[in-house]
């Protein structure tokens, strides 16, 4: 039987990674082969994705791979959701794409409602306000009079950007055009009304296409600059949660997932997308998944807050690794102190830890002593905000919800994990840690015939990854 390979590109707000899957007798193994930083610039007051440093981190990628004489049957591209780049009538990026933790979406939402109310936007697109959403940033930039935005012939939603970069090819995948916030999810096509309010028409967005098409073929020079010639570059699940809801390793729809990272993710797996009065109220978005399904989902702030609680500790030089953070939290597991991760005071603040202990002093707690106090308020206050999300979701789940399976990088942390068990109580599932990346490869499987569908993938992926099982405690 023929070995076959692919990578995955797998970009997150925070770092990316790539990852070699090799597919051979009905089975498969992952191998990181690069990894790289990213981070937003801000210049002039504006944050911006540095998308050529990316690029650069690519081509480093595949000319350590040619050097290694690794061939390579496809490569697929995931990132976060709602940032988008422009590109001009000669083909060049018009300018750094915007970061969705800009703060120019301020208060756009509210100015959107006057064009669009509220309740008729959710009714289109069954989207979860957020004022981060693509069709909130295109409205901003159509306000501010962006220069990019007003001359734009195409815009490319990041993933597909990046594929641009590398094949010339430009797609619209549809699992990250699904967070634009633009697109009716009964019909899987961009809502025209939507498009009129945010000064869109319908030919500056490119084909619409699913999971498992070719863009294009690595352009020439960067085939020759290489070594690995033309290969093709697949659209995956170009969201990264979308890529991460393909490698859950369950047994049947019963189940609800935590794609835990810089934000934690908590959905179920739907057939048809879940529009009501309840869901908008509970503020539930309905995001594309593979094979036509809806990943119907709420974002939580996740990781988010001990990134940033880290970084202003190793500036102070106390270098904790996610371990010795666990371990010192678990020490501290008494201390009362929650906040709710979701306050928007904890979007962007210029002092994480500052930003909660007056969060704690508002709600009338102690403030914490030190560092384990700290990471023992934001563990508990997790696993405390999942069990609210949880019980909103089996509210409006058509079926029982009997696992919650925790992927991403959160699901390598023991502490929150059981502590989310206890909280939740039933059997949290963790891993895989890199399911981002396997469901990229996995997509890309399929287009290469190896396996028929989404739960043919989970039963490789439950025959190949080990998973831990935690149970509430009694």
């Amino acid at each position: 039987m023929k070995t076959y390979r692919f990578l995955a590109f797998d970009c997150g707000a925070t770092s990316g990674r790539a990852i070699l899957g090799t597919f051979a007798d009905g089975s498969f193994r992952i191998e990181e082969v690069y990894r790289f930083p990213n981070q937003t610039l801000e210049i002039g007051g504006k944050y911006y994705w540095n998308v050529y440093s990316i690029y650069e981190h690519f081509i480093k990628c595949l000319t350590e791979l040619g050097k290694r004489h690794i061939p390579l049957d496809s490569i697929g591209i995931d990132t976060w959701g709602v940032d988008f780049g422009c590109i001009g009538h000669d083909g060049t990026l018009l300018g750094l794409p915007r970061a969705y933790r800009d703060p120019y979406t301020d208060g756009i939402p509210e100015k959107f409602f006057k064009k669009i109310p509220h309740e008729k936007l959710y009714a289109l697109t069954g989207i979860q306000i957020m004022n981060f959403n693509s069709i909130f940033q295109m409205f901003a930039q159509a306000e501010e009079g962006s220069v990019a935005y007003r001359h734009a012939k195409k815009i490319l939603f990041m993933p597909d950007l990046l594929a641009y970069f590398l094949t010339r090819g430009k797609v619209c995948e549809y699992t990250i055009a699904s967070t634009s916030g633009l697109i009716d999810p009964k019909t899987q096509q961009f809502e025209p009304s939507l498009m009129t309010a945010v000064g869109l028409t319908e030919d500056q967005i490119p084909d619409r296409v699913q999971p498992g098409e070719v863009v294009g073929k690595l352009r020439f020079n960067i085939a020759k600059e290489t070594g690995l010639g033309e290969v093709p570059v697949v659209t995956v699940a170009g969201h990264d949660t979308a890529s991460a809801v393909v490698a859950i390793p369950a047994e049947n729809e019963h189940f609800a997932y935590l794609s835990s990272g810089t934000w934690s993710l908590m959905g179920i797996e739907t057939k048809e997308p879940i529009i009501t009065e309840q869901s908008a109220r509970l503020n539930f978005t309905n995001e594309g998944g593979i094979e036509g399904t809806t990943r119907f989902l709420k974002n939580i702030t996740g990781m988010w807050l001990v990134e940033q609680c880290r970084k202003k500790w190793m500036a102070q030089g106390k270098g904790y690794s996610y371990a010795e953070m666990a371990a010192m939290a678990q020490s501290a597991k008494d201390y009362k102190g929650r906040i709710n991760p979701d306050d928007p005071c904890f979007a962007n603040p210029d002092d994480m830890e500052t930003e909660i202990k007056a969060a704690l002093a508002d709600k009338g707690y102690a403030t914490p002593t030190n560092d384990a106090e700290m990471l023992s308020c934001i563990y508990h206050s997790l696993a405390e905000r999942y069990k609210a999300v949880l019980d909103m979701l089996q509210e409006v789940a058509p079926f029982k919800i009997e696992k919650l399976h925790v992927i991403g990088g959160g699901s390598a942390n023991d502490l929150l994990n059981q502590w989310t068990a206890n909280a939740v109580g039933i059997p949290v599932v963790a891993g895989p840690t890199e399911a981002t990346a396997i469901g990229n490869l996995m997509v890309q499987a399929k287009a290469a015939e190896l396996v028929n569908d989404r739960w043919e993938m989970r039963k490789m992926i439950a025959e190949t990854i080990q998973v831990k099982t935690y149970y509430p405690d009694t």
